[in-house]
């Protein structure tokens, strides 16, 4: 199955996170297919905080990909972010 989940990366105390499309067999930070986003929990003033490529995230959801309970937050509060 294909997953649209969270990889997280940065440093130690200094999360940050790709959104990215992979095989639920995969290991968390491991192999993926696509790299459809960034999430950054951290950021601050004028710092972007999240950003989703939406064309890529529809097309995969249309192709059966499903997404985390985490990303699908993120995800969320990214377009209510963009609609307002």
């Amino acid at each position: 199955m294909v997953v649209i989940r969270l990889a997280r990366g940065g440093s130690k105390k200094r999360p940050f996170y790709s959104i990215v499309v992979a095989d639920s067999r995969c290991r968390r930070d491991g192999r993926f297919v696509e790299r459809i986003g960034f999430y950054n929990p951290v950021a601050s003033g004028s710092e972007e905080g999240v950003r989703v490529a939406m064309d890529r995230l529809t097309y995969w959801q249309q192709t059966g990909a499903q997404l985390s309970p985490t990303a699908a937050r993120v995800i969320k509060q990214y377009t209510a972010k963009q609609a307002a």
